[in-house]
């Protein structure tokens, strides 16, 4: 005769043994983190929905079942609005820490430098060598067409970048970075024109970005940024030329070829700060914000001139003699 009783209470007992079973199953598999060593790289793809995911990270052995999270999901629908992208996935992440990372578009970010001192068309070359960006749209225009595109707020792109490192997740538009770069630029040029000191020959922020392009190919030094700055203002305010080397080196173009001559100084070009007064009519390379800051805040002083020792850094004079005695001591040996 079947002992009813002792029936129920074993299909009791198994109930409560598979509830628990299940119970702690699913707490562990949310407290083990993924079954990876070292941090990958996933990729959600477009149109890729939370299981389908759940499925590939099975697949791929980054989890050990597929139960426990399509429990989760089905508990928390709020879960799987995720996002497409590139992820890093690391050894401590356990599966809810993953989807958040997923909900949150928290993406690998990759990065790019624009280099002070560089030109505009070179920055654009080493863009295109990038192999984290979208160079779909940037490789099919003809550079007329990109500058249209960029809609740059200067009648001539050189300058027209700020340098800065700018990150990016894999995928983004190689246009959109330039972009961004300009738009940084104007905001630090902005920023950096109200609280410039008075009394300075620049009539507007693009005359002082003329001139933090020039100081930007004159010294790499920081210290010394601001003291060249006081020189090259003191010249214009005494209608001095600035008779600067860079100036003259870009207006010869392409056909530098890396030395500069006498003749280079005599020929007249809109750059020859030689053969001109003033400014150059547009900058001559990307800049950074201490190039800008020094053009607005020049070092107070009698510095005329300037020539370089030969170590990176300049020696100053106040005079003409003073100034061909440096040159004869750092340039001829003498």
């Amino acid at each position: 005769m079947i002992n009813f009783r002792a029936l129920i209470g074993l299909i009791l007992l198994l109930m409560l043994m598979t509830s628990t079973w299940f119970y702690f199953s699913y707490q562990r598999f949310f407290e083990s983190t993924l079954n990876i060593s070292n941090s990958i790289e996933f990729n959600v793809k477009p149109g890729e929905g939370v299981n389908q995911i759940v499925e590939r990270l099975y697949k791929q052995k980054l989890i050990k079942s597929t139960w426990q999270p399509r429990l989760f999901i089905k508990l928390n629908e709020n879960q799987s609005q995720i996002k497409v992208g590139h992820y890093l996935l690391t050894p401590d992440l356990n599966f809810v820490q993953l989807l958040e990372k997923f909900n949150s578009g928290e993406q690998i970010q990759y990065q790019f430098t624009v280099v002070e001192g560089l030109r505009f068309w070179d920055i654009v070359e080493l863009i295109k060598q990038n192999k984290y960006l979208n160079l779909d749209k940037i490789n099919n225009l003809s550079r007329e067409d990109l500058l249209e595109s960029l809609q740059l707020k200067f009648a001539h792109q050189e300058g027209s970048l700020f340098a800065d490192t700018y990150k990016f997740p894999k995928g983004y538009d190689a246009i959109e970075l330039l972009r961004r770069s300009h738009q940084q630029l104007l905001s630090v040029l902005n920023e950096e024109w109200e609280n410039k000191l008075p009394e300075l020959p620049y009539q507007t922020p693009y005359e002082a970005l003329i001139m933090a392009s020039i100081i930007e190919k004159e010294t790499a030094l920081s210290s010394e940024r601001p003291l060249i700055a006081g020189v090259f203002v003191r010249r214009i305010q005494k209608k001095m030329r600035l008779q600067t080397d860079p100036t003259v080196i870009y207006g010869i173009g392409e056909n530098f070829d890396g030395n500069i001559r006498r003749k280079d100084l005599r020929t007249d070009t809109p750059y020859n700060t030689y053969t001109r007064h003033g400014l150059p009519p547009t900058p001559i390379a990307i800049v950074g914000r201490e190039a800008i800051n020094a053009a607005l805040n020049p070092t107070e002083g009698t510095a005329l001139y300037f020539v370089a020792r030969g170590d990176g850094s300049h020696q100053f004079s106040d005079t003409l003699s003073e100034h061909n005695k440096a040159v004869r001591r750092y340039q001829l040996k003498k």
